[in-house]
């Protein structure tokens, strides 16, 4: 038993002098005095030495370890000094700039959410969210579209079941609004993604849309257009004006195709924007038809309200000047980085 400690002892001290770093170390000191190190393997046989004999072979395995530790920590030592050494030696050009990382950017579509969120919250709208997978009644039945209405022709897009389908617009979001909130005022916005059957370079079968929603015992007209009069100004410009012009809604009467004043010139014939006209659709609008309210459970002779939303890509194409929605979507530096 004492000549394998003494054994054990040599081999461990051979290996401790060749260790060059602390990791080398640590390695060797879990290999010889670890929990399960060689140190511990030799002592589990002292059960089967004579007890005369366990003391003096106690003293000889406490001498090994107290050794094999020593060296350990001298080693430590001159290996520390020699690292402290070294980096005295090595020289340091501080003039050399250091390493940057590029940073992301807010993209282009979340910059003009915020704008027209920023715009509305100070008119007094909340925001609201609902599932973008969504239910046919919220989809279009509440909103004066039931099964087989011409009007679905417009946003019929993708079924999951014969009642399921990704959202066509974030309308379904007022309805579950007005089904909450059983006792106007309301004033929300609703936001998020939206799903239809349309691929061209201002159209794209996902995109993001904002809508606006006020129900009051007084609400008018005359509140819709002050309203989005206020919305021009905050979004494109404090001069901007607006006009409305008759359209249809299934879910509006009466309705209406609302445009703004072009930002980009005077009426010019060679302005891309607006063509000459002088005038830039923005957003569709309308009074609340009364059998929304009827469906959400609110009192059609009591309660009226306005509503109006606008694709988020397609205010953020005018503001920036871009012609093709898809550049949104592809994800390349060179068009995020201008942003």
């Amino acid at each position: 038993m004492k000549a394998a400690l003494l054994r054990l002892k040599d081999e461990a001290l051979a290996k401790l002098e060749g260790a060059q770093t602390k990791e080398d170390l640590a390695t060797l000191k879990s290999l010889y005095l670890g929990k399960k190190g060689e140190l511990k393997k030799v002592l589990t046989s002292l059960g089967t030495i004579p007890p005369t004999e366990r003391a003096a072979l106690g003293k000889v395995a406490n001498e090994v370890q107290d050794s094999l530790l020593d060296e350990i920590a001298r080693k430590e030592q001159t290996i520390g000094e020699g690292l402290k050494a070294q980096a005295l030696n090595t020289s340091i050009d501080t003039s050399v700039p250091g390493r940057s990382h590029r940073l992301g950017s807010v993209h282009p579509l979340v910059q003009t959410s915020e704008v027209i969120f920023d715009v509305l919250k100070k008119l007094g709208f909340c925001k609201a969210q609902g599932p973008e997978i969504e239910h046919d009644f919220y989809n279009f039945a509440a909103l004066n579209m039931p099964k087989n209405h011409p009007a679905r022709d417009m946003q019929d897009t993708f079924y999951i079941t014969d009642d399921i389908l990704l959202r066509t617009h974030t309308s379904s979001v007022q309805i579950r609004a007005m089904l909450s909130q059983k006792e106007p005022p309301l004033k929300v916005m609703s936001w998020g993604r939206v799903y239809r059957r349309d691929d061209d370079v201002t159209h794209s079968p996902m995109f993001n849309q904002i809508e606006g929603l006020y129900v009051d015992e007084h609400c008018s007209l005359a509140d819709l257009k002050g309203t989005l009069s206020a919305f021009a100004a905050g979004v494109f410009s404090k001069d901007a004006k607006i006009r409305m012009r008759p359209s249809y809604f299934p879910f509006t009467e009466p309705s209406m195709e609302v445009d703004v004043s072009c930002f980009a010139c005077a009426a010019d014939l060679s302005c891309r924007l607006c063509k000459g006209s002088g005038w830039i659709e923005i957003l569709g609008a309308g009074m609340v038809d009364p059998e929304v309210f009827i469906a959400c459970g609110y009192d059609p002779e009591r309660f009226r309200g306005f509503a109006f939303g606008m694709g988020v890509e397609r205010i953020a194409m005018l503001r920036y000047g871009i012609p093709d929605i898809r550049l949104f979507y592809e994800n390349d530096l060179r068009f995020l980085r201008q942003f």
